[in-house]
């Protein structure tokens, strides 16, 4: 691709149509974006009624979503992402991607990440993961930006 074309591109549009070095590149920036959107300064509590619903629904419990998200964090090997998506038929689903690899090219729709590259967590928490994702979980979330992402997921699906 010429330098010129990438100008007017829509940076997940890129992520879902390159290859490569270009792909790279272009995840690494959308999920570090996207990812501090997910923090905010005083998170964590409890995410807003349409998000506690559709995470109830999906999870059998906002509690059950935390720990299957945890699992997801905490099991994938090495760097990359855990995930809240929301899939082409409409559910809710956890999953993992490793390095900068972003769901959306399987045409999930991310609702949340938390990144699980080292370099996130390892000044404050060095080799506790663990402590990172509950630290995450209770004071840096952005459950109304999850939320609003949800939303606009719904939308999106509805007017399909």
């Amino acid at each position: 691709l010429e330098r010129d074309s990438l100008r007017s591109d829509d940076l997940l549009e890129l992520v879902q149509s390159s290859d490569g070095h270009l792909y790279n590149m272009a995840a690494q920036v959308w999920n570090h974006t996207f990812y501090w959107h997910c923090l905010t300064p005083g998170g964590g509590g409890e995410p807003p009624l349409p998000l506690r619903l559709a995470l109830e629904n999906a999870f059998g419990s906002v509690n059950n979503f935390v720990d299957l998200f945890r699992e997801a964090a905490t099991g994938t090997f090495g760097s990359g992402w855990a995930w809240l998506v929301q899939r082409e038929s409409g559910s809710l689903h956890v999953t993992s991607t490793p390095d900068a690899e972003n769901p959306a090219r399987r045409g999930d729709i991310p609702l949340l990440t938390l990144d699980v590259w080292e370099h996130a967590y390892y000044l404050d928490y060095q080799n506790r993961r663990g402590d990172y994702i509950d630290a995450f979980f209770s004071h840096l979330i952005d459950w109304q930006f999850v939320n609003a992402n949800l939303i606009a997921a719904r939308d999106k699906q509805s007017a399909a």
